[in-house]
């Protein structure tokens, strides 16, 4: 089989919802690792990070979860939006209360418009 091949079971097991769980779970896991790390940035530095290429001192491990979303902030950086773009295999559907972003610098309406 190649790459082609391999590329459209990957697609197809994807596209199907068979890992919604696992992409749940391991989405969940990089927003609750990357969160963290940016409001310690802020609280370093006194502002938000304009990239998460900006983030110090950081594991191999958090490096997934970095690399598992996206990140947007205002040009003063005083507010973010993330999504997670990718747990597993596709994109999570995550739902959080809002105290879950109480006391951070989370900003909804800072969400891209999609087309």
């Amino acid at each position: 089989m190649g790459v082609v091949g391999i590329f459209l079971i990957i697609h197809y097991v994807g596209a199907s919802g068979i890992t919604r769980p696992i992409d749940n779970k391991f989405g969940d896991q990089h927003l609750k690792t990357t969160v963290p790390l940016v409001e310690l940035h802020r609280l370093r530095y006194g502002q938000y990070p304009q990239s998460l290429r900006e983030l110090q001192f950081i594991g191999d491990w958090d490096r997934i979860a970095l690399n598992s979303v996206r990140y947007y902030t205002t040009p003063d950086g005083s507010k973010y939006y993330i999504e997670v773009e990718h747990g597993w295999m596709g994109k999570p559907v995550l739902d959080y209360p809002p105290e879950f972003w109480q006391g951070t610098g989370y900003s909804p309406m800072l969400r891209p418009q999609r087309e």
